[in-house]
């Protein structure tokens, strides 16, 4: 798959803490109030792509059912997608620049980590999503992510559109998520559901974010998004904040995030477009290009499967597990496999509620799973519910050819 857009690419910065620095108070519903008064917003985005950014995006992070729900505006879902792409799109076209839409972290979570369904997830992921392709936006992209569930989910729903997805990822300096997931089963598994690009962006400052995007190129076959914040700010006695980077000493640093391997960069939380025009500068004097073009597959290592908090390389061979059937000791039996001579655990999935087992308990598996069904609607089911990446077992009575865009469709793995 061939990235739609010219590398190296430069987006915009943050939206919150300038709006708020323009006067936008604070505990508002964000997207109502830009609603209300959109001249904050396009001055920001004008001064954005002034500053040479190529991609901005339209303030839509918190526009879910779920979200505007908590401002009473739940039935406006359409309508407020529409008119902030529209505000973008209005400062953004005469200058070509693009738009993408913003999706944020539903705020629900699936087992073990609560009592969500993820068809619930998708489909406020779906209802955001397709009012943001009538509106017209370029891309999507699913932004400060913190739930491998959530991330599918938002994937699963902007596939189906034709538009490019983009995924960035929030991370503490462990690499883990909220949820506890690590970032490079993360990375393998949105990566093989074919985002057209993915990475970092929010929880730290570019030194901080270096070491994780080194870590993840070798893995990656698609363009790597750093979208770090300037620092975190302290207070003076005032109350205003101080300490964050400087665009010029931002811009330096950022540097280091293209030689570790990002192609796609901008800023998040305290950024500015001041910050934006000192990574333009950056990069029109950046002459090690250190940032690459998307690699061949052949020459990358992402043949793994996974789960949440990690990721299991595979070889060439491949021992699968007796077939253990779903059952309430099914964690006990991926635990066992543990210590027997195989390399595969190969789970039999009879019907949607065994997928569903196998979802909460699958975490707990200590060898990659493959699994086995008879239909491909519980086939399905098992690669839509499960939080990874999983192998699918051609050794059944379903034909290769129909199994082939199902496991397309989630990044599973046939052998």
């Amino acid at each position: 798959m061939k990235f739609p857009f010219k590398l190296p690419m430069l987006l915009d910065g943050a939206t919150a803490t300038n709006l708020m620095a323009m006067g936008m108070p604070s505990g508002v519903c964000v997207e109502k109030w830009i609603c209300d008064h959109p001249s904050p917003l396009k001055q920001l985005q004008s001064e954005f792509i002034k500053a040479g950014c190529e991609a901005i995006y339209a303030p839509t992070f918190g526009a879910t059912r779920l979200h505007l729900a908590e401002a009473g505006l739940s039935d406006q879902v359409e309508a407020i997608n529409r008119q902030l792409v529209r505000l973008s799109k209005s400062v953004a076209e005469p200058a070509g620049v693009l738009v993408g839409g913003n999706l944020s972290p539903s705020g629900l979570f699936v087992a073990p980590y609560g009592d969500a369904d993820f068809d619930d997830i998708y489909d406020l992921y779906r209802e955001q999503v397709r009012a943001l392709d009538e509106a017209g936006v370029d891309f999507i992209i699913i932004e400060t992510q913190t739930s491998l569930a959530d991330m599918r989910a938002a994937v699963l729903a902007a596939r189906a559109t034709d538009l490019p997805v983009f995924v960035t990822i929030t991370v503490d300096p462990s690499g883990r998520t909220l949820t506890g997931g690590s970032l490079l089963p993360t990375i393998l598994t949105l990566q093989a559901m074919d985002v057209d690009a993915i990475g970092l962006n929010c929880s730290s400052g570019p030194k901080e974010m270096e070491p994780l995007i080194a870590d993840i190129m070798h893995h990656t076959t698609v363009p790597i998004i750093a979208k770090p914040n300037a620092g975190i700010p302290m207070h003076n006695a005032e109350g205003s904040a101080e300490g964050y980077l400087s665009p010029r000493e931002f811009a330096k640093e950022m540097e280091r995030l293209l030689d570790a391997g990002a192609s796609i960069i901008g800023g998040c939380c305290g950024t500015t477009p001041a910050h934006i025009m000192e990574l333009n500068k950056m990069l029109e004097l950046y002459t090690t290009q250190a940032y690459r073009e998307q690699p061949d597959e052949e020459d990358v290592d992402c043949y793994a499967a996974t789960i949440e908090t990690e990721a299991f390389f595979l070889s060439d061979n491949m021992v699968f597990s007796e077939p253990i059937e779903c059952s309430p000791g099914l964690a006990d039996d991926l635990i066992d496999l543990d210590d027997e001579r195989v390399n595969i655990a190969l789970v039999k999935i009879h019907s949607i509620d065994d997928a569903r087992l196998l979802a909460k308990t699958g975490h707990m598996s200590r060898l990659p799973i493959a699994v086995q069904a008879e239909t491909l609607p519980i086939l399905e089911a098992a690669l839509r519910y499960f939080q990874g990446r999983l192998i699918v077992s051609s050794d059944c009575s379903l034909e290769r050819e129909h199994i082939e865009p199902i496991a397309a469709k989630y990044g599973a793995i046939i052998y």
